[in-house]
């Protein structure tokens, strides 16, 4: 999938509700006006015996959220890759080259690796083996002192047990000393002592977990192949040394990675869909106070930079010092030998990061030895020293690359010239769009309509395809927290624009103004002006179009809307099914059969809604814009890898990927306007 999407019986309205009440009921008493209506006497009592110890993986199994962030499918397949991580890192330690991952007939999950085995002598002061430590004790591992592992993903030692805390059992064994040791567990707790099960020298050594998600804790239990196929993909391309297989023994389905070209060949992934303006990626690494970097960079002929940043395998969506490290080099090098060969003069004319970064396809990889991640989630990288590090190793290879391939320089230098050109006509077409101060004239688009509560958190707007099913939401919404953009027609295919094409178009720059946060580098979140912007479109080809060009043109300028799911899609009823006077909606097939079978279906009126014009205001907010009852769809960012192959593709230039997406994608249709 694109996107993580997931159904959303709004339960936003829960939030809603809670603003409202903190806003409303909780503002009142602490501002002080009604709380001698308070009765103090009604409040329980607070005192020691109040206060909690949960006991070992207790925390985990009551909070899991806190430490794999949800319990929804992201969640579910993070076990997984807990669990393989534990395998990379024995990798990066030299001791592992073969992974394999299996999907049971049962549903559970096993993973086996070549490694040297989790310890089973006996811990010194817990005088248990120390896999059962390992296992069933949250900060326990062997990733602190430095000694077992000089580089790793896993700092806080809690993955292992966290999979094994909110598994409903999991079944650890062990090869070492030609001895095969197992130990089961049942929601986190040992069912038996650790076990010899069996003798053979030949065995070598490693780890195999199998365990299966507890249907207790988890929405659902299913895990999904290609989900797990592009982590373990990206794990490849990081880890050039090592083997990874992923079996599903449920539709003996398999797929083996192994990439001895390593981040050239991820670069080489990332842009085999797009026109390049060289065919070999630019490659160098270096390694500096026990810090390994490794940068792969390769330019096409598109205008959106797509930069991936990994710090021991993490990928560090919200970048860090290695990001920023790389992006200083990589302007200051293109600058000085641009000015070396006359193509630009002086400092005043300096190519801006933009311009240089403009169709750049780039992977940076660092290996540290002591990481600072912002928090268990680990999207950014925070040690100061490192950004040197990798400025350094930029400037020298990307100095050396230029100088041998004075061919290559030229096309990049062209670009970012062009770029540049550009940027001059996009800085005057974004000075219309950008949110004026209260001092300034400049107002919001006359068409929006505009909702009368403030508060961004309570707001929303609706993107809504026609002026009149526009003027239907229009009349049919809540003015008070629901604003109304109507759009004509399909807005443009921002991955076939530069910027100052985009900012042309009328009406993405109503957009832009309507919300409020600017775009690209100018971006600001805080400025957002409604914290719900739902796409509502009409259910036929022409309406799925519509919604592509406005994820594409989200995901390319103003992406953190989607990562901070502010980012929903409006689903309105596909039947309305009437039987006297009755009205009934149906959202799809299914539900459709389900209506019939309880209404009858002599006599029954169908109808199809193919656009949204053909519901009156009522019955609009009634079925796609009440809080209390309306459906609508998240939009998540899953998997930005694979989120930016799928825009290249379907909105990209080349037609062959297309047409061979059709064709394997072509059986999951399930609504075809003919």
């Amino acid at each position: 999938m694109l996107f993580l999407i997931r159904w959303h019986i709004f339960p936003c309205l829960d939030n809603f509700l809670q603003l409202m009440y903190n806003k409303w009921v909780k503002g009142i008493f602490w501002e002080g006006h009604a709380l001698q209506d308070v009765n103090l006497d009604m409040q329980p009592s607070y005192n020691a015996e109040q206060i909690e110890v949960l006991e070992g993986l207790e925390a985990v199994r009551r909070r899991p959220g806190m430490y794999i962030g949800t319990t929804g499918s992201r969640g579910l397949h993070h076990l997984v890759y807990e669990i393989v991580d534990n395998s990379i890192d024995e990798a990066l330690a030299g001791f592992c080259d073969k992974i394999a991952v299996t999907i049971n007939r049962d549903g559970s999950v096993t993973v086996v690796d070549n490694g040297r085995g989790i310890p089973v002598d006996i811990h010194p002061k817990l005088g248990k083996p120390a896999v059962e430590v390992a296992l069933t004790v949250l900060h326990a591992g062997g990733k602190f002192s430095g000694t077992a592992y000089k580089v790793s993903g896993g700092l806080h030692g809690v993955g292992l047990s966290v999979v094994n805390a909110l598994s409903k059992w999991l079944i650890a064994e062990v090869r070492m000393n030609g001895n095969v040791y197992r130990q089961d567990y049942a929601q986190g707790k040992p069912t038996g002592p650790l076990k010899t099960v069996s003798k053979d020298e030949s065995l070598g050594s490693g780890t195999k977990i199998t365990f299966y998600p507890d249907p207790e804790i988890f929405e659902d239990i299913t895990f999904q192949f290609e989900t797990l196929v592009h982590r373990l993909r990206e794990l490849s391309f990081l880890n050039k040394s090592v083997a990874i297989t992923l079996l599903d023994e449920r539709t003996d389905t398999r797929e083996a990675f192994f990439h001895t070209g390593g981040i050239e060949d991820f670069v080489r992934y990332l842009n085999k869909n797009k026109d390049c303006l060289h065919a070999k990626p630019i490659y160098f690494e270096g390694e500096k106070d026990t810090t390994q970097v490794e940068v792969g960079l390769q330019y096409n002929d598109g205008y959106t930079e797509n930069l991936l940043s990994y710090a021991n395998n993490i990928n560090t969506q919200e970048g860090g010092t290695h990001e920023a490290g790389f992006k200083a080099a990589l302007t200051r090098v293109i600058n000085d030998y641009a000015r070396k060969y006359n193509l630009i003069k002086g400092q005043e004319n300096n190519l801006s990061g933009e311009d240089i970064r403009e169709g750049l396809t780039a992977v940076v990889a660092v290996k540290v030895r002591e990481p600072q991640f912002e928090g268990q989630t680990k999207t950014k990288l925070g040690n100061s020293e490192i950004r040197s590090i990798v400025e350094s190793v930029t400037a020298d290879g990307l100095n050396t690359f230029l100088e041998e391939n004075p061919a290559v320089a030229k096309k990049v230098l062209e670009k970012a010239l062009q770029a540049a050109r550009a940027r001059d006509a996009a800085r005057k077409a974004r000075e219309l769009t950008r949110r004026k101060s209260a001092l300034e004239s400049t107002s919001l688009p006359g068409k929006l309509a505009d909702c009368s509560w403030k508060e961004p958190e309570l707001c929303e707007m609706y993107l809504v395809e026609g002026d009149s099913a526009g003027g239907s939401a229009k009349q049919g919404r809540d003015r008070r927290f629901q604003a109304i953009l109507p759009l004509r027609g399909k807005i443009l295919n921002v991955e076939k624009a530069r910027l100052d094409k985009v900012l042309a178009n009328e009406e993405i720059r109503a957009m832009i103004t309507a919300m409020g946060t600017g775009i690209s580098d100018e971006f600001d979140l805080g400025k957002a002006r409604y914290h719900k912007i739902i796409i509502m479109t009409d259910a036929d080809v022409d309406g799925a179009h519509i919604r592509t060009l406005l994820l594409t043109f989200f995901y390319r300028y103003m992406r953190s809307l989607i990562e901070n799911n502010y980012v929903y899609i409006a689903q309105p009823p596909l039947f309305k099914v009437k039987k006297g006077n009755k009205i009934t909606y149906a959202y799809d097939d299914d539900e459709l059969k389900k209506v019939l079978e309880t209404v009858g279906r002599e006599k029954a009126e169908i109808q199809r809604y193919k656009g949204l014009g053909e519901m009156n205001p009522e019955q609009l907010w009634e079925t796609t814009m009440d809080p209390a009852k309306r459906t609508i769809l998240q939009v998540n960012m899953e998997d930005a890898v694979l989120a930016d192959e799928l825009f290249t593709i379907l909105m990209g230039d080349k037609v062959e990927p297309r047409r061979e997406f059709i064709h394997e994608h072509a059986h999951e249709v399930r609504n075809l306007d003919i």
